[in-house]
């Protein structure tokens, strides 16, 4: 069932109580698990609904409203450098569950194209990232989300890349390549920690050089902090990339991970395999076709390279 925009305003005024609501708008992007809707009162402050379709996604909305609770004194001391929403009230939907409500915040979403190298907005994405990744893993195991030490996550790693080999569908080479990485011990010695898990431009709001907030936590785990920079190593400019990372390291506890580069852009291409199988499972050729020409431009890529090394 897929909610109005008006019948969101609707659980908004349930859940506030006096919001009286002007307008009432869809924001782009949003998932297949939620409704969602951004609701203007009258005095045009701007508040976010969320209501789950189904009962998992309630359950994960449950569990993301533990862990936004948990990270909230972080916020208020300063040891996370940037907001994260703020639920402010519920509302509770007739087949079951409950719709949350939170405050829109302040930002935009990072465009990456326009970073730039030196101590600006790299450096405090480098910044933001290694404070996340400097939390106690305890927030994420007392909202009952999931923890992997390092082999559990090589493991993951592992079934994810042989359920992709089963399609037949991602280049031999490239198989090999993922093959090669994840049988690399030493590849995999490192602290799980906090991660985000689903970093994107999208959940990451920038505004005045500063990163000001990080949104959608329902996929945060304890886990391998590669994950969270892999996005950024594989779309950002080169000399923005060095900026952001020289930044992160200075501001991490950790510093004997020397393959954590190689384990972000390993996460960076098995994103594309992720991609193929979600095709396959949802069963839409469209999905597969796009995943297919990734894997093939990835593998095309990774070969020049090699050549060019030679």
């Amino acid at each position: 069932m897929t909610r109005s925009p008006l019948a969101l305003a609707a659980l908004a005024t349930v859940a506030i109580p006096g919001l009286d609501a002007y307008d009432v708008r869809r924001p782009s992007g949003t998932g297949p698990d939620f409704d969602e809707a951004v609701v203007i009162d009258s005095v045009r402050r701007r508040w976010v609904v969320r209501a789950p379709q189904h009962a998992a996604a309630g359950a994960a909305l449950e569990a993301e409203i533990a862990l936004l609770a948990a990270l909230r004194p972080f916020v208020d001391d300063g040891t996370l450098p940037f907001a994260v929403p703020r639920t402010e009230g519920f509302a509770h939907l007739p087949e079951g569950g409950r719709a949350a409500v939170h405050r829109q915040l302040i930002g935009r979403p990072l465009r990456l194209e326009t970073l730039r190298p030196g101590p600006g907005l790299a450096a405090e994405i480098g910044r933001a990232l290694a404070a996340l990744h400097e939390l106690p893993t305890s927030v994420v195991e007392e909202a009952g989300l999931p923890v992997y030490d390092a082999a559990g996550y090589r493991e993951r790693r592992q079934a994810e890349v042989d359920e992709a080999a089963r399609t037949g569908l991602v280049p031999p080479s490239l198989l090999r390549r993922w093959e090669d990485m994840l049988e690399d011990v030493a590849m995999w010695r490192f602290r799980p920690t906090v991660v985000h898990a689903d970093l994107t431009s999208a959940h990451l709001l920038v505004a005045e050089g500063t990163v000001t907030a990080v949104l959608d936590w329902g996929d945060a785990m304890v886990a391998d902090p590669a994950d969270d920079l892999s996005w950024l190593l594989v779309a950002a400019p080169q000399d923005a990339v060095d900026a952001i990372m020289e930044s992160y390291l200075l501001r991490r506890t950790e510093l004997s991970d020397p393959h954590l580069a190689d384990r972000a852009l390993l996460a960076g291409e098995l994103a594309l395999a992720r991609w193929l199988l979600h095709g396959v499972r949802t069963q839409s050729a469209e999905v597969v076709d796009d995943a297919v020409a990734m894997l093939t431009e990835l593998d095309e890529h990774v070969h020049a390279e090699a050549e060019a090394a030679y």
